[in-house]
């Protein structure tokens, strides 16, 4: 894979190139590493900033959230926002967009196939549906491989939170309860419903999903008046968006589809541990732990612009490190623990590489039947 200075020197060059400046490529990475790129800087450095500037200056950039107002992907989605405007040349303005439906795949293809690839569309829409590509869904009109990479701004730990009033008290209580629990979910793709059915493969776990809920806004809503007993997403939406409820008592997560546990989870089962077969714990792990890591990517459309897909994927990364951004963060109770858009490109190739027989088996618990 190419890293971020491989990246920067065939950027430089070929700005350089664009202009009929004759580099030789085998000296390059001599030159970069002299005091000599300092000159190639001074002399075509104002000159690259100048173009961006006058491309973003004045431009809005949108970022689509293939949820609804309220859940986590939005709230996340509208931190960045308000920050990474600063760390774009020109200082463009960022506005969100929700465009909720089908679990965000109709953001995702609508990402994928509609927007414009020119540097002023954002995606962000739940990774699970990598995974879901991989297995085959039938409706996924994207390939993940091909879309530009910004990065992720937290990697989730994937937990089932219940009420109360559900009448469960503890991760074993609902292992053995003779009646499913009825939990809400989104679509096939989501980790409100592709977490739980795997959870329901590999343990054993008694539930009933119902499905359809534009996001885990509604489903929340849903949970505090009865209708469902609760819903499955990150701790990191869980503690920012339903903290009155955990607080109270009123909610409690019950279990972390993780590998390890939360540092705020410490008492918390994992649901790997109730794996009794190889095949259960491989399950746990390729269909709840792996899309944990992507499952917040943001991304540009594939065809744009190198330099400006470039310019974005250094933004995004500087925003995560921001002072005033974490600040922003730990005011909204939102964990920060970002990848940047390398390590989600490589993680992404991976996805590609499961073992035949999990694959098969993750295509009969995760794919809707059509």
């Amino acid at each position: 894979m190419i890293n971020e200075s491989d990246q920067l020197d065939q950027f430089i060059l070929g700005r350089l190139l664009a202009r009929r400046v004759t580099i030789r490529l085998v000296g390059l990475r001599r030159l970069w590493a002299s005091t000599s790129i300092l000159v190639l800087i001074a002399l075509f450095g104002s000159t690259l900033v100048a173009a961006e500037d006058s491309f973003f200056k004045g431009k809005t950039i949108r970022i689509v959230v293939g949820f609804s107002p309220g859940g986590g992907y939005d709230v996340y989605a509208r931190l960045i926002a308000r920050h990474m405007g600063k760390f774009i040349p020109g200082n463009p303005a960022i506005i969100v967009e929700n465009m909720a439906g089908a679990a965000s795949l109709i953001s995702a293809n609508h990402v994928y196939k509609v927007a414009k690839p020119d540097g002023l569309t954002i995606g962000h829409f739940i990774g699970g549906l990598f995974l879901q590509q991989v297995l085959g869904r039938h409706g996924v009109e994207f390939d993940a491989r091909k879309f530009e990479h910004l990065g992720v701004p937290v990697q989730d730990t994937y937990s089932i939170g219940l009420t109360k009033a559900s009448g469960v008290n503890s991760f074993d209580q609902w292992l053995n309860a003779k009646t499913p629990v009825k939990i809400g979910g989104t679509a096939p793709g989501s980790s409100t419903d592709d977490v739980p059915h795997v959870l329901q493969a590999a343990l054993g776990l008694p539930l009933q999903l119902v499905s359809g809920y534009k996001g885990t806004a509604d489903i929340r809503i849903a949970a505090e008046s009865g209708e469902v007993a609760g819903f499955c997403t990150g701790w990191e939406s869980f503690k920012s968006t339903w903290r009155k409820s955990l607080d109270s008592g009123d909610a409690f997560i019950a279990v972390q589809a993780v590998s390890k546990p939360h540092a705020e989870l410490l008492k918390v089962p994992l649901a790997i541990n109730y794996a009794k077969t190889d095949e259960a714990k491989k399950l746990v792990k390729v269909g709840a732990h792996d899309p944990g890591t992507l499952a917040r990517p943001f991304v540009l459309p594939p065809g744009t612009p190198k330099d400006r897909a470039f310019i974005l994927r250094k933004a995004f990364a500087e925003t995560m490190s921001a002072p005033e951004f974490l600040a922003d963060a730990k005011k909204g109770n939102l964990d920060i623990n970002p990848l940047t858009g390398e390590e989600v490109a490589r993680t992404v190739e991976n996805l590609f590489k499961i073992e035949a027989p999990i694959a098969a088996k993750l295509r009969q618990i995760l794919l809707p039947k059509v």
